[in-house]
């Protein structure tokens, strides 16, 4: 049996949207987009982007990140996160992880915020991992007392919510999506930017398209340049694609919920795997499972049996870049350390079937049983 790391779960619904697109007949998909997002998530405003990276950099943009500020963020998180604060020649200023759930550890964080309070300190990025929202409400706190903005990765966090309500909708100053998750190779592009706040809104679309601006009353091809944008748009394409997604979310992260519930049900005690603990409100974008050692090899056996699996992530210190620029130590993020030489990624998504999912439990099962 071939079971991915990701398939799309491609329907009836999403072809007749692109057949749409190319038909000419749906000419607003990225209005569409965006209008259904907000109510999707309650957020008061949502900005389609290319990708998730692109709202990530749009978001620094909108928050006017400058060279020599400072962002916190979690030093387990794609390379997307510091990535977008360097474009600036900002620096990114990486915090340890919680042992458990992989977010960023708050009080790590905090403890560095009473030791280095100063005002280049710009923002936090928190990455939500595997689709499990971080602590918020003692995140905002923090926040208010240390008067810093909170950025939200919420790439895996589609639809993820905390204490009943959508990621996005729970206090941020801005939350980024992405509709093509790390290393999930979905078909489409694209991500989203949604924000409360209508000055950074109204910024960041002035600079989603060059900052290009057309009078109201005048020709199309008559504009100006008012500021230093980038291309950051969605194609019509992706758009429709991508709405379709959004309408199909939750039901995905049921199934995703079901198939986390028989993943921890048939692998509970099985030797040398530890499975993730998780709260109501992790929506198991990732199944994440520790193997106590030669993680790489377990992959190697389980890609035999022809199964996919993932790695998220490898901690940003051990990148050569950061590492070179920041004068970092493979041991100066302890707990990332750890986590990175035993988490492992299995497949996990809606249109998997439970005879799939006990194929991926048994063949854990059977490889574990020859670890010594």
């Amino acid at each position: 049996m071939k079971i991915p790391f990701y398939r799309a779960d491609i329907g009836t619904k999403e072809r007749n949207r692109i057949e749409q697109v190319l038909s000419g007949e749906l000419t607003t998909s990225v209005e569409d987009l965006e209008a259904n997002f907000e109510a999707y998530v309650g957020a008061s405003y949502a900005l389609a982007t290319s990708h998730g990276t692109a709202a990530l950099h749009l978001a620094m943009l909108a928050i006017d990140l400058k060279r020599g500020d400072k962002v916190l963020c979690s030093v387990n998180a794609f390379p997307a996160v510091p990535e977008v604060v360097r474009h600036f020649d900002a620096e990114p200023i990486f915090v340890d992880v919680d042992e458990e759930n992989y977010n960023i550890d708050l009080d790590k964080l905090e403890n560095y915020l009473v030791d280095n309070a100063a005002k280049k300190l710009k923002a936090v990025i928190v990455t939500h991992m595997a689709g499990q929202p971080t602590d918020l409400e003692r995140l905002y706190n923090i926040a208010k007392i240390y008067n810093i903005k909170i950025i939200e990765d919420a790439s895996d966090a589609l639809g993820a919510t905390y204490k009943g309500e959508k990621i996005g909708s729970t206090g941020a100053d801005i939350t980024c999506f992405s509709f093509n998750p790390h290393l999930k190779r979905n078909i489409s592009n694209g991500g989203m930017m949604v924000t409360d706040d209508e000055d950074i809104m109204e910024r960041a679309k002035l600079l989603r398209d060059h900052a290009i601006v057309v009078e109201e009353d005048s020709l199309a091809y008559v504009y100006d340049v008012t500021d230093i944008g980038s291309k950051y748009t969605i194609s019509d394409l992706d758009a429709a694609f991508n709405d379709v997604i959004c309408m199909k979310q939750d039901n995905a992260i049921e199934r995703q919920k079901e198939i986390a519930a028989r993943y921890s049900e048939k692998l509970k005690g099985t030797p040398h795997i530890s499975l993730p603990t998780a709260g109501n409100d992790h929506s198991f974008a990732l199944y994440i499972i520790k193997v106590d050692k030669n993680r790489d090899s377990f992959a190697k056996e389980l890609l035999k049996k022809g199964i996919e699996a993932g790695l998220h992530y490898i901690p940003l210190h051990l990148m050569s870049y950061y590492k070179a620029k920041y004068s970092l130590r493979i041991n100066d993020f302890p707990v990332a350390l750890r986590n990175f030489q035993q988490v492992l990624s299995i497949p996990i998504y809606a249109s998997m079937s439970d005879k799939e999912v006990d194929y991926v439990c048994n063949t854990i099962k059977e490889i574990a049983k020859t670890r010594v």
